[in-house]
């Protein structure tokens, strides 16, 4: 029997819908296959979420979670911009200093000379303090809904994600707001895409021969990873090294498209139950956040950084299980809030970059420093870039 419409006003966005009322949250860990079984779902994943065959992240804890909308339509213009109250600029704290960042870069460049990696992509959690507003009522959480709106106006993204489910709403709770210009996953039919990010400079004039390699290597890996769920000889790169643009920077975007094997696919009118289960089995963690062979980088990963990416660098969209739709974005340019005790929380930013040999230290943290900037900047309370 179908749970009753909560009355919290749960609510989320993705790539221009927008849906309201979650009715209920699986844990994609143990019931990947609901996905598949019916239904609108908004999907958030950790990082560490162990999805993958290669997905266990030095034994961090993950979770993995999708929540089922009851409204889903066409996402309206939002003028909240102007409500969202943030942090102070000067109160963001980074997981690893500078020092700290540039000796991880040079670890990876010894473990590339070793032969044990290719690439691998090092990051950093930047945090500040932002507690709930005390009312009458009760605490009310950040408004997620404002600050999605401003990033819209001051860094739009193709596909922008938020996911609110308030812990008041009686499901699982979640946080999310992303500005992710990069598709992990999309799903049309039988088609299956992805679209590796790797290559970020200021300018176009700003990409180097280091930026077009790490973006051949990782479109390898995907295509790779896509294989092993398509029929043999469908999959392809449709475009390699494409240059975005967007705002404060530019990207290298490479595509890849494959046919999903009838095996995994399911036939007739049905889906495979399990499809999802082998499609994140063989995909996830995004390979454009991870590197180079995929379990060697995430062995290096658990090792470098102290805290755990959690939605930072997971995956964020949504599966419209009734039309056979569905499309997940890499959760980079994303903020994440919790309530880590009572009327004391903490919102939270991810920024990377992929190593390689090629890599120079004091370049790698000013190219984190560049992705992390302006987006900081719009959820500061001063709400500039």
């Amino acid at each position: 029997m179908q749970q009753p419409i909560t009355r919290a006003p749960s609510w989320a966005t993705f790539a221009g819908r927008r849906a309201r009322h979650a009715v209920e949250c699986v844990d994609l860990l143990r019931e990947p296959e609901r996905l598949a079984a019916g239904g609108t779902w908004f999907v958030v994943a950790d990082f560490e979420a162990p999805l993958g065959v290669d997905g266990d992240v030095g034994g961090r804890p993950g979770r993995a979670r999708a929540w089922r909308f009851a409204e889903v339509g066409p996402a309206a213009p939002d003028d909240d911009a102007g409500r969202w109250r943030g942090p102070a600029p000067t109160a963001w704290r980074s997981s690893m200093d500078r020092e700290t960042y540039q000796r991880a870069v040079s670890r990876v460049r010894d473990q590339v000379r070793a032969g044990e990696v290719y690439q691998v992509n090092v990051c950093r959690v930047l945090s500040a303090p932002l507690p709930a507003t005390t009312t009458p009522a009760g605490a009310v959480e950040p408004d997620a809904a404002a600050l999605a709106a401003r990033l819209a106006v001051g860094n739009p993204a193709p596909y922008a994600a938020a996911v609110h489910v308030p812990a008041s709403s009686g499901l699982d709770p979640v946080w999310v707001v992303s500005a992710s210009p990069e598709v992990y996953l999309s799903l049309d039919g039988d088609a299956l895409a992805s679209g590796p990010i790797k290559g970020t400079a200021r300018t176009v004039d700003g990409l180097t021969g280091k930026d077009r390699a790490e973006n051949v290597m990782i479109t390898d890996l995907v295509r790779n990873d896509l294989q092993r769920v398509c029929r043999p000889g469908s999959v392809a790169v449709t475009d390699l090294l494409a240059v975005e643009e967007h705002p404060g920077l530019v990207h290298l975007v490479s595509r890849v498209r494959g046919i999903l094997a009838g095996s995994v696919s399911g036939s007739g009118t049905g889906r495979a139950p399990d499809l999802w289960r082998r499609v994140l089995a063989a995909t996830f963690p995004p390979g454009s956040v991870s590197g180079a062979p995929k379990s060697a980088a995430l062995r290096l990963v658990a090792e470098l950084e102290p805290v755990p990416r959690g939605p930072y660098c997971g995956a964020v969209g949504w599966v419209d299980a009734d039309a056979g739709r569905a499309e997940l974005a890499v959760g980079i340019r994303t903020f994440w809030w919790s309530e880590e005790s009572p009327g004391a929380g903490v919102l939270r930013f991810g920024t990377g970059a992929g190593i390689t040999w090629g890599s120079d230290p004091a370049a790698e943290w000013a190219e984190t420093e560049l992705k992390a900037a302006r987006l900081v900047g719009l959820a500061s309370h001063e709400g500039r870039p």
